[in-house]
């Protein structure tokens, strides 16, 4: 299981390079979020507290990896400042079974978008706007 929370830019198949390699994983599944440019966003920065936010998406992940019994699991976030088209996050699964992969990939999305401790600030041209939690990602949560 690895956790990165990072300023800099990845790539997602360098990390998926060997990810999951093993004779008894039968699937991976992996999932990258984008900064969307809707409504004229300009750029984004998300702001964490360091290590409090690795220990609760360590957390969420290490509840993945029991609950599906994975294999391996991957956690990327970035923070700091971002414009459309670039990367915010990466996760991966891998599993001896497609449909425990892409459960799992599922669950983490669905924790890391509601209960990961991040802020987001959008800029755009009527300025700048903390991101409120959404009543969606957060009805989500009950599935699980």
């Amino acid at each position: 299981m690895r956790i990165r929370v990072q300023e800099e830019p990845f790539d997602p198949g360098a990390e998926l390079d060997g990810f999951g390699a093993g004779a008894d994983v039968g699937a991976v599944v992996s999932f990258t979020g984008m900064v969307r440019g809707d409504g004229g966003l300009s750029r984004m920065e998300i702001e964490h507290y360091p290590g409090m936010t690795e220990k609760a998406i360590a957390a969420i992940a290490g509840e993945a990896v029991a609950r599906w019994n994975l294999a391996d699991c991957l956690v990327i976030h970035r923070h700091g400042p971002m414009r459309p088209g670039e990367r915010i996050m990466m996760v991966a699964t891998a599993s001896r079974h497609r449909a425990s992969a892409f459960e799992a990939a599922e669950f983490l999305m669905d924790y890391l978008k509601s209960r990961a401790p991040f802020w987001k600030k959008e800029y755009g041209a009527d300025g700048a706007e903390w991101v409120a939690a959404r009543d969606e990602d957060e009805d989500a949560l009950g599935r699980w």
